[in-house]
């Protein structure tokens, strides 16, 4: 198997095989991020994806259960590399589970509903689509390209089509002066999303970053700790879903937290509030990471 750069994947994904099959993110403007910014987006040489697959399939045998195709919103790809990927999986994968990557609302929104259906029956199952705010003033901000109604169009789109849905937001993305209105339209974007699955990161302001040049002229305040677990608690109370395993496993978050809302949201903010008054133990800075 062959990699170019850091390659990034979520929590969830730890025991998948990750095939790189495009390089980079096709949007690459966020400015909290700089997992991308050495990378120039482009689309693997097909014949070197298949044979990493071959390779994969000799090193770790059939049995393999779950691959996630990167980098940052492998969806994208065109679907002349897509459709032969996941034929190559399912050959070489017989006992295949998931196949998963990272997607936009942006690519959504731009493929076709008989595209996105192609995929979903050749073996694409899990989209990881990361709005991070439902808040439209953060989301100008932090340049992610599209608005909390491109979200919910885009989750509409992704659930016709039948793909599993997880939803990822940053808390503290807003900023303090958003503090509030971002935690607020979070949640309610992630009613409007309904995903199968939620989880929350902490927002670090990295060097070199765009939110660092901010953060240095006083144009971004990072929330204190507990101003983002106040946020998150916010976000549980506010979102709706029918019902999304949720996480906060990231290890950028101070407080791991797991259960299913709405079913388990009272207990997960009890959990919350006892982590506010001291009663919860939190990560320790040196623990955390991206």
């Amino acid at each position: 198997m062959r990699y170019e750069g850091k390659i990034y994947r979520p929590p969830s994904e730890a025991n998948s095989y990750i095939l790189q099959a495009t390089i980079g993110c096709s949007w690459n403007k966020c400015v909290y991020c700089d997992m991308y910014r050495d990378k120039q987006y482009r689309e693997r040489d097909l014949t070197e994806v298949l044979t990493d697959v071959e390779t994969a399939a000799s090193v770790i045998g059939p049995d393999l259960g779950k691959v996630f195709v990167a980098d940052g919103d492998a969806l994208g790809m065109s679907m002349a590399h897509w459709q032969p990927i996941l034929g190559a999986l399912e050959q070489q994968f017989p006992r295949l589970k998931r196949v998963s990557c990272y997607a936009t609302a942006q690519n959504l929104l731009q493929m076709s509903m008989t595209d996105l259906r192609t995929l979903r029956t050749a073996g694409l199952q899990r989209l990881y689509i990361g709005p991070e705010s439902g808040d439209d003033v953060t989301l100008k901000r932090i340049a992610k390209g599209a608005t909390f109604a491109d979200h919910v169009e885009a989750a509409q789109k992704a659930h016709e089509a039948g793909f599993e849905l997880s939803v990822i937001a940053l808390l503290g993305v807003g900023g303090r002066d958003r503090s509030e209105v971002h935690a607020r339209e979070t949640g309610r974007l992630v009613t409007e999303m309904d995903p199968a699955f939620f989880a929350a990161l902490t927002t670090t302001i990295i060097p070199g970053t765009p939110l660092a040049r901010m953060a240095s002229r006083e144009k971004f305040v990072l929330p204190s700790v507990h101003e983002m677990l106040g946020e998150l608690k916010e976000m549980l109370r506010e979102a709706q879903p029918t019902s999304a395993l949720f996480r906060t496993n990231h290890a950028s978050n101070y407080l791991p937290l797991a259960g299913r809302i709405p079913q388990d949201s009272e207990a997960l903010m009890g959990k919350i509030e006892a982590a506010l008054e001291g009663r919860m133990g939190l990560r320790p800075e040196w623990l955390r990471n991206l």
